[in-house]
């Protein structure tokens, strides 16, 4: 006969407890870094006493370091209190993939939170404006496009379902043509050699060599390359934006990015001419910090204008919107400071009548995060999406549809937390960085790191 202790365990197998939350506390965390899904993307575990782990990610293209650098100052916390632990570590992140530790901390402390609870984050932030999340598909072509054959990929992006679409356009369709660049003489030339040196197989010295020469040319701001358009070069980006609306047709929504570090005035030049076929928005022209470069580019043309993917924490979005510079804002989750940063973000950009596209080049961590975002703020336009055309990518996450976009959208999960059950292991061993191989492993070097953090005295 059954006694009632037998009885009660009985029941409890039929009920999911979650956890204890005020109880919950953060034990450990740890790292993986993949390669190709697109870019480089560290992953992070943030495990607890309770057998529950958050998953994180920092930014593509930025290092573990970041997030490890704040292991010391969470062991030991509840992942619950979200707000009081990014107040914690937010001094430690800074623009783009400087902001990538602790957004993707973050992100890890709300996928804890959401399983404890046994909500889903979006709930946490307010709860749902829509159900599916609108997905643009950014579209990259090897070598050098012409407009068709340009024209001819997105097109089967709108074949796949996609309703929004991007594409790259500027100075790098203009690499080797004769005429249609000026610059210092010899820049452009070794800009491109060090750009080759790169990929190439090179002894450990000569490519840190480099890389540090190609960081010290890609890190001059817009205005002082000194690189122009000229006038063949202007004719040559009109005719191929026109051979990829010839392809595409005008109803489809088309934002372009990636125009070259160049200056305010050629900006100006190239946005002129490519008005004329109904640009969604022209994306990162120049600098996010020049305020009063962005007003005047605004005011130079109709096309909406867009930037936002590299700033941290939401202070540093105010003089761009306050200023009239942008239509549209466009964060990452992954370098504002995490979910909720990148809520207020939305919020006070509608608040100046500015839409919000997300930017998302990273694993389903990253754009699961980013989804319960959109799924949270209301004027939420597009999510980016750059993996495509990576046929693992849909695997790395245990629980979410496979393919995670289906028809051009992602559903919003209402599983706890992010709505990633697991991570598959085995997929991730296959693909992670040669220069950093490790799975998970320790990271006890970091418990103890110390530093007085307080900023005032």
């Amino acid at each position: 006969m059954d006694t009632r202790t037998d009885k009660y365990e009985q029941v409890l197998n039929h009920v999911n407890t979650y956890s204890q939350p005020s109880q919950l506390r953060i034990t450990d965390i740890r790292t993986a870094t993949i390669v190709g899904a697109p870019m480089r993307c560290p992953m992070i575990k943030i495990y607890t006493n309770q057998g529950l782990v958050g998953y994180g990610e920092v930014r593509d293209g930025a290092s573990k370091t970041y997030a490890l650098a704040l292991k010391s100052r969470l062991l030991g916390e509840n992942p619950c209190n979200v707000d009081k632990l990014f107040r914690r570590i937010k001094q430690f992140g800074h623009h783009a993939r400087q902001g990538g530790g602790v957004s993707g901390i973050e992100v890890a402390l709300w996928d804890l939170a959401g399983k404890a609870f046994g909500v889903p984050v979006y709930q946490m932030l307010g709860g749902q404006f829509r159900d599916r999340i609108r997905v643009y598909c950014d579209t990259d072509v090897r070598g050098k496009p012409t407009g068709t054959t340009m024209g001819e990929a997105l097109k089967k992006r709108m074949e796949m379902g996609f309703t929004f679409l991007k594409m790259d356009v500027g100075i790098g369709q203009l690499m080797g043509e004769h005429g249609a660049l000026s610059a210092p003489l010899g820049y452009l030339e070794e800009l491109q050699q060090t750009s080759r040196r790169l990929s190439a197989d090179l002894p450990p010295e000569e490519k840190r060599y480099a890389r540090n020469r190609w960081y010290d040319m890609q890190n001059v701001a817009h205005p002082f390359t000194g690189i122009h358009v000229t006038e063949k070069g202007l004719n040559l980006l009109e005719e191929y934006v026109a051979g990829v609306r010839s392809v595409i047709g005008y109803e489809v929504p088309l934002a372009t990015d990636h125009f070259g570090h160049i200056g305010l005035q050629d900006c100006i030049k190239i946005a002129q001419r490519l008005d004329k076929f109904n640009l969604a928005w022209y994306e990162d022209m120049i600098p996010w910090q020049m305020t009063d470069q962005y007003v005047q580019l605004a005011n130079s043309c109709q096309t909406p204008i867009c930037t936002g993917e590299d700033i941290y924490l939401k202070e540093n979005f105010l003089p761009l919107l306050a200023s009239g510079g942008v239509s549209v804002i466009h964060p990452d989750v992954l370098s504002t400071g995490g979910i909720l940063e990148t809520k207020k973000i939305g919020d006070m950009a509608q608040d100046y009548g500015v839409a919000m596209a997300i930017h998302m080049a990273e694993s389903p961590i990253g754009c699961m995060a980013a989804v319960h975002v959109a799924a949270a703020t209301e004027n939420f336009m597009v999510l980016e999406n750059h993996s495509v055309d990576v046929p693992w990518w849909n695997e790395i996450a245990v629980g979410l549809p496979n393919p995670i976009v289906q028809n051009g959208y992602i559903q919003v999960p209402d599983a706890p937390g992010l709505g990633i059950e697991a991570l598959n292991d085995e997929v991730i061993q296959q693909h992670l960085d040669p220069a950093d191989p490790g799975l998970w492993e320790p990271t006890d070097s970091w418990n103890d790191d110390y530093c007085h953090d307080r900023l005032w005295s």
